[in-house]
């Protein structure tokens, strides 16, 4: 691929499973953003729209974990967009993946905040009522300095980490889902195949009043793929792993679907175990929290509050990861300002360090610019589903023209092709969703990265941007 191997190839193929896993983690997104579905269609949000979100995700993964397999570098979406599509594809690509790797960063450490101030806190003396986004910020950013801190001093404690956080999932997950089912006042499986608009406020404001059940379905789906999305870390970490080109699409592709099953009976056991669907819709963003204090307090509960807890800053933490992965290559390429500095390599550590860092900082960064939770929820979803497609769009063209050069993992010219054209529509209605109110300043960050890249491109940067070393490796050497 033209490139020096100065990262530490330490992870094994279950390693790059963990990475992706802990960053979809279901303890966060199908915990933190339970409002977003539940409070659009009620219980169809987990019986019905979360398996729906899941198999589109899967679909997106599917063609990404082709490419990946072909061309295994930390560079991920950006390299493979600059190889199928062109120098000024693959500029674009990363900038908007990098924008969406930095939203999804503050939004999992915002939520990890959330949760850790409305359980930890009163134990130690904090009022979560009395908070203000001045205290949330100050809390993000220690959060986010620890992380860049453990990213700092080597991949190795990194990995043995992430590694940890997937057992964690799995054990908290496990658990929860059976105490939910065990200790429910009710089972009554047919919540989870019935429709109820909770727009407005009967569902805590959440989502403004809509009519439309179709809408508020469509609406409901940010819930399960904002949980399903991270799960690029794979690719990112690819000159962190052995044998990338067989176990990098294999851990894209095992923690969308485990997630998305594994996911599936917690979020279900979540509806089926609260005491009244309307009265938990009415709790908005707090409806987790009311569910726990319901059905699961005492030690129990509180066990599985610390393990989530615990789990969620795991999630951040794989998150700076791979951003500052993305960082380092686009900066090794020059791709970003200042990227002399940003591609700096530790001797000692063997980590982008400056990356790490920088990663952190841009974290802290956006949350000033949208300090709402399910603003940046709706900012990461859209900006990383477009940079996810981007390549797999590119691919389409050039699959069996400039592309002959496929890696072990292969769906074959036709299925490729049908998936990446499902893929590209289902993130345009993607976009659509991700932009209503009250997430405007989604639009805003969209409607100005829509603007700023094309203008940058063809003012100055296409003549100074070489992009990756090797622009021709996606034909076979006879080729």
């Amino acid at each position: 691929m033209g490139y020096a191997q100065e990262l530490l190839r330490r992870m094994s193929g279950f390693s790059n499973f963990a990475i992706s896993f802990s960053i979809i983690c279901i303890l966060a997104g199908g915990i933190t953003s339970l409002q977003l579905g539940f409070s659009a269609v009620g219980g169809a949000a987990a019986g019905i729209v979360w398996p729906l979100g899941v198999g589109l995700c899967l679909l997106v993964a599917l063609c990404m974990a082709q490419i990946a397999s072909a061309f295994p570098t930390a560079g991920g979406l950006y390299h493979w967009s600059s190889l199928l599509g062109g120098r000024g594809w693959g500029w674009a690509t990363a900038w908007l993946n990098l924008g969406g790797l930095i939203f999804v960063t503050a939004a999992v450490n915002v939520g990890a905040y959330g949760l850790f101030t409305t359980f930890i806190g009163p134990m130690i003396g904090i009022d979560p009522a009395k908070l203000t986004v001045t205290h949330q910020m100050i809390g993000v950013s220690l959060i986010l300095a620890s992380q860049a801190l453990l990213n700092h001093f080597g991949i190795r404690a990194v990995t043995l980490l992430t590694d940890f956080s997937g057992y964690l999932i799995f054990t908290v997950a496990l658990i929860l889902t059976g105490a939910m089912w065990f200790f429910a006042p009710t089972r009554d499986v047919g919540r989870l195949f019935t429709f109820t608009n909770f727009s407005g406020e009967a569902g805590g404001g959440v989502w403004p009043a809509h009519g439309n059940t179709w809408t508020m379905l469509l609406l409901g789906l940010m819930w399960p793929i904002y949980t399903i999305t991270g799960y690029d870390a794979s690719a990112h970490t690819s000159e962190e792993t052995h044998d990338a080109a067989v176990n990098v699409p294999k851990g894209i592709l095992r923690s969308v679907y485990i997630s998305g099953l594994f996911g599936w009976a917690m979020v279900s056991a979540f509806v089926i175990a609260m005491p009244s669907l309307v009265d938990g819709a009415k709790q908005g963003p707090g409806v987790f929290a009311w569910l726990m204090d319901a059905v699961l307090p005492g030690p129990l509960g509180n066990m599985l509050w610390i393990g989530i807890v615990a789990a969620n800053y795991l999630c951040g933490l794989a998150c700076v990861t791979s951003t500052s992965r993305m960082v380092f290559a686009f900066s090794r390429d020059g791709g970003l300002p200042f990227s002399g500095v940003l591609r700096t390599v530790s001797p000692k550590w063997k980590t982008p360090v400056v990356a790490i860092w920088t990663t952190a900082v841009l974290g802290v960064a956006s949350t000033l610019y949208a300090p709402a939770y399910s603003t940046l929820t709706a900012a990461c979803v859209i900006f990383l589903y477009i940079s996810y497609v981007m390549p797999t769009a590119a691919g389409f063209f050039s699959l069996g023209k400039t592309w002959t050069k496929t890696g072990p993992f292969n769906l074959g010219p036709v299925l490729f092709k049908a998936l990446a054209v499902i893929s590209v529509a289902f993130v345009g209605v993607l976009v659509w969703i991700g932009v209503q109110p009250p997430n405007d300043l989604a639009l805003g960050a969209l409607t100005g990265a829509v603007i700023v890249l094309p203008v940058a491109w063809w003012a100055g940067v296409r003549k100074v941007f070489k992009g990756p070393p090797v622009l021709s490796i996606a034909r076979d050497p006879v080729g």
